[in-house]
């Protein structure tokens, strides 16, 4: 039986495709009006309503809840964040540590509130293991578990290739970084979950309602345009779509395999008794969970981009990068040559140009936005919306400044992305680099990083 390519995602195949709530019945007037039905604007709604209550938030989406990277990620809640050293070096070391403080703090937060919701997302706190198995990507891990180390990570732990293979036995791995801020999520009974709550709170959820243009005071829709003092934009990997943002963050794709169950003798073989969230060292890097269900979701960036900041199909994905997938998973998990892959997906998630996560209200026009998470949203989002939250109520004049309201990715600025066809042949180009130096890496084992993933860096001005 071959797999099932698309269908939004894997995460789906339990409950089946939500059934959508009305689209916007008009035009309207609210408080705040958020565009964008994923993690950011869900969590931004639920943060806002809870602090004031009072306020009139409608929350317009294209298709439905959790249609785009929220309902198709790979359930990676975890304390990493975009753009955090570019921000050290903007703002200062004392400042990139408060952020990522606040990312560490964010992996707790959305655990407590799942509970106190009563959204039951299969959460499992099992922290992150990253690991290396090439010579030159050990050298990368120790740098980058050094690095965490410097932002005031102290929890995090350093593993040798035995104790590596004692929590999971990935071929061939010489070493590995462990942190405890990390979990593994069902992201679609999250998403689903916090959107039932948000609903319950007051929240005025339209589905089926693709907002086309954003203008101060103004979301336009084909039903109807919302008027608000507020408009915030939560769009991510889609925010190409609306008018005068094509240029403004790359919908870089991402893409996903899920294995069919995996029986006691296959876990025997493999450990991950912790379920772990799982990823390496590579350029072209992958990232894996343990489902609750025993199955290996795996992901990698696959085709990585689109001419014309074009987005996938319900999720369809190409035959080869399923099969390179499998390749990956095969690499990782010899014994597992055998096994079925029952599920095939992809997404978008949103790249700025300097690849640096942000959140911006712009006080003279009442626009905001928040995004740009290059592929760590799930607990990133999360963070984002809680400063959105207190950027609104300052605005207002409902609450003063805060601690989140001065973290140094506030108000960020950065330039567009080039114009087609140079944005396609970069990151085209951009992958195969990085692709050609993890295949260099491997079959020449040497301890420095390949000059070509170096190159790749700097062209894209990653650092």
């Amino acid at each position: 039986m071959s797999a099932i390519n698309g269908g939004i995602s894997f995460w789906y195949a339990t409950d089946g495709l939500p059934i959508p709530r009305e689209p916007l019945p008009g035009d309207a007037t609210a408080d705040v009006v958020i565009v964008g039905g994923g993690y950011t604007g869900l969590w931004t709604a639920y943060y806002l309503k809870k602090a004031a209550p009072f306020l009139d938030i409608a929350v317009l989406e294209s298709r439905f809840c959790g249609y785009g990277a929220s309902g198709r990620n790979g359930g990676w809640l975890y304390n990493g964040i975009a753009g955090r050293d570019r921000y050290a070096k903007l703002h200062g070391q004392e400042s990139a540590v408060r952020l990522q403080e606040a990312m560490n703090d964010t992996v707790g937060e959305v655990v407590r509130v799942s509970e106190e919701e009563g959204i039951d997302a299969d959460i499992h706190r099992g922290g992150v293991l990253e690991v290396a198995y090439t010579p030159a990507q050990l050298g990368r891990l120790k740098a980058f578990h050094a690095a965490e180390g410097a932002f005031g990570e102290k929890e995090r732990v350093l593993l040798g290739a035995r104790e590596t293979a004692e929590r999971i036995r990935v071929a061939g791995a010489v070493g590995s970084t462990w942190t405890p801020h990390g979990a593994r999520i069902h992201p679609v009974k999250l998403v689903k979950g916090l959107a039932e709550v948000v609903e319950a709170l007051g929240v005025r959820v339209y589905e089926s309602t693709p907002v086309t243009e954003i203008s101060p005071g103004h979301a336009v829709t084909p039903y109807g345009t919302v008027r608000a003092p507020y408009v915030l934009r939560c769009t991510e990997g889609f925010t190409a779509s609306l008018k005068g943002q094509r240029r403004a963050w790359l919908p870089m794709n991402s893409s996903m395999i899920a294995t069919e169950p995996l029986g006691p003798e296959a876990w025997e073989a493999i450990g991950w008794a912790g379920r772990e969230t799982l990823g390496d060292m590579a350029h072209a890097y992958m990232y894996a969970q343990r489902t609750a269900d025993d199955r290996i979701a795996l992901g990698g960036r696959g085709v990585p981009y689109r001419f014309g900041s074009r987005t996938d199909n319900d999720g369809r994905t190409q035959p080869a990068t399923v099969e390179a997938l499998r390749e990956i998973l095969v690499r990782f998990f010899p014994q597992l040559a055998g096994v079925r892959i029952s599920h095939a997906w992809s997404g978008v998630l949103g790249v700025p140009r300097d690849w640096c996560a942000s959140v911006t209200l712009d006080r003279t026009t009442g626009l905001g936005w928040a995004g740009g998470y290059v592929g760590s949203g799930v607990a990133t989002a999360n963070l984002a919306a809680r400063t959105l939250r207190d950027l609104v109520r300052q605005d207002s004049g409902q609450a003063g400044p805060t601690g989140l309201t001065a973290l140094p990715w506030v108000n960020h600025k950065v330039r567009m992305w080039e114009p087609e066809p140079f944005r396609w042949a970069g990151v085209r180009g951009m992958y195969a680099a990085y692709r050609s130096a993890d295949r260099r890496e491997l079959l020449r084992p040497r301890p420095a990083t390949d000059p070509l993933a170096t190159l790749a860096d700097r062209i894209a001005g990653r650092h």
